[in-house]
């Protein structure tokens, strides 16, 4: 009797694994949620974005994509897009913005959130 407790015991406890944790949403998704956030991304688009390359109302310009549209050239995850963002791309005209929006990584986060709201891909 003692064995067979002993061995549901052993069994219990290989069953109780803790389940892996989930993973961390992007600062972009957390934004998204907050109209403040997004409002200040298109803000920020407006002003540092789309008054000079990129349009506010979708559809390329020339070699500038498209920012609404599913198609991310250089990966479209939250990340790759923050990363787009604040290094640049190199062999193109997309500079880095690292360091100019005055909050920094943030402000950048808060883009992305803007983007992802507005995108032709969030309305489907």
């Amino acid at each position: 009797m003692l064995l067979a407790a002993g061995a549901a015991l052993a069994v219990a406890a290989n069953c109780a694994k803790p389940e892996p944790a989930a993973p961390k949403p992007s600062p972009a998704a957390v934004f998204a949620g907050d109209p403040a956030a997004v409002k200040r991304g298109k803000s920020l688009f407006i002003g540092m974005c789309g008054a000079y390359c990129h349009s506010l109302r979708g559809g390329a310009r020339g070699d500038i994509p498209d920012l609404f549209d599913c198609a991310w050239k250089n990966g479209g995850s939250d990340e790759e897009i923050f990363r787009s963002i604040s290094q640049g791309v190199p062999g193109t005209r997309m500079d880095p913005f690292s360091g100019v929006l005055p909050d920094g990584d943030t402000d950048i986060w808060k883009l992305v959130a803007f983007l992802r709201a507005n995108s032709s891909c969030a309305k489907l």
